[in-house]
């Protein structure tokens, strides 16, 4: 049977969600680090990972959540000490005040969306999602600044009776980025909007940077903090998802068949369809524990799934000795942008999650089954 990362992956069941508390723990860590160093208040954007069973160890850390519509608004207020913070592209008249009722900050995408409901919004902090035009990234789908984008204000339709209404200013341009790409979306935020920032109360960095991954450059992204909130005498927050979970989860699944067709092709239990969708929407290849690039290692195999889908494909990886059915494979970074994001096409089970706890024991948090998958349909 392949080794895995943890010898305890053995005896649980597959495919399995296993989430590292001690990972959690340590990138909490740096991001209360930063908050430390700068006076800045770090949210978890729930949107990229919402374990909340979790949340209780977090909110020792972190000062809140963020939330794309109501129903992860009422997880942040019902599970998490602190804050919420919401931005939705529109909003619906019949959640809007319930959306209200669960949090503090509110975050509006236009000039129609802010003026239908601001009166609704008494006692809540308003916000403008404002689009400072400048994209630091090569993948359109992740790029709220690429030509034709919905998502925020941009300089040539904002005026001072908009920022009359507002208490701060958001922006989100980032996705796994280092804090050169903030310097540089600051740069841009001032020279649109730096007549606007003196009067607001707060500023919102949004997400997309990968704080904890290692390699950041931490210092900067400090002084960068620092430097805005002396300019403008402004909050500032910080709202990460993965740098929250990065390196903090894996996927554990089980070689279920081998089959062959001018390549060894590993039939698994997960799939990226189902259960790592991000795989195929991006795309981008997982990391495998103890694996190589096709080709690097003796064994190549093409890691697919149970699903009808002829593209459900993983990837090609490579191993010291041949695949077997029964291998256990685990693949890393599973945490992120998984357990959110993840469907029962197919009729395919959800994954298992579990905790990894810090006295090294794996404990089963909740198990899927049928009534799951019916219950989402009708």
């Amino acid at each position: 049977m392949t080794e895995l990362a943890r010898p305890v992956f053995k005896d649980i069941a597959t495919p399995a969600y296993v989430i590292d508390e001690a990972g959690l723990r340590r990138n909490a860590e740096i991001l209360r680090g930063v908050m430390q160093e700068t006076g800045c208040r770090i949210l978890l954007a729930q949107k990229a990972f919402s374990m909340f069973s979790v949340y209780p160890m977090l909110s020792e850390y972190l000062c809140g959540t963020t939330a794309s519509g109501l129903y992860e608004a009422r997880l942040g207020r019902e599970e998490f000490a602190g804050e919420v913070h919401v931005f939705s592209p529109a909003y619906k008249d019949s959640e809007f005040d319930e959306i209200v009722s669960v949090s503090d900050h509110i975050v509006f995408n236009s000039r129609a969306q802010l003026l239908r409901f601001r009166d609704r919004c008494a006692g809540r902090s308003i916000g403008i999602r404002i689009n400072p035009e400048c994209s630091t990234q090569d993948t359109p789908i992740y790029d709220p600044c690429a030509a034709g984008s919905r998502l925020g204000i941009r300089s040539c339709d904002f005026d001072a009776e908009l920022a009359s209404m507002a208490d701060g200013l958001h922006f989100h341009t980032l996705c796994e980025q280092d804090s050169d790409a903030l310097e540089m979306t600051l740069a841009a935020v001032e020279e649109r909007f730096g007549q606007y920032l003196p009067q607001m109360k707060w500023v919102n960095f949004g997400g997309g940077h990968h704080i904890t991954r290692k390699g950041y450059d931490i210092g900067r992204l400090c002084r960068l903090i620092k430097s805005f909130r002396e300019r403008y005498g402004v909050e500032v927050y910080l709202e990460p998802g993965e740098a929250v979970a990065l390196g903090a989860g894996w996927l554990v699944t089980e070689v279920m068949d081998i089959v062959h067709n001018g390549i060894d092709i590993a039939v698994l239990d997960a799939s990226a369809a189902c259960h790592m969708p991000d795989v195929l929407e991006m795309p981008y290849r997982p990391p495998l524990y103890l694996s190589g690039e096709a080709g690097v290692k003796p064994y190549t195999f093409r890691l697919s799934s149970r699903t009808c889908l002829a593209g459900d494909i993983i990837g090609d990886y490579s191993f010291d000795s041949p695949l077997s059915v029964g291998d256990r494979l685990c693949f890393e970074d599973m945490a992120i942008y998984s357990m959110v994001k993840n469907n029962t096409f197919n009729g395919i089970p959800l994954p298992d999650i579990c905790l990894l706890r810090e006295d090294g024991s794996c404990e089963l948090i909740r198990r899927f089954g049928y009534s799951d998958f019916k219950g989402r349909l009708s």
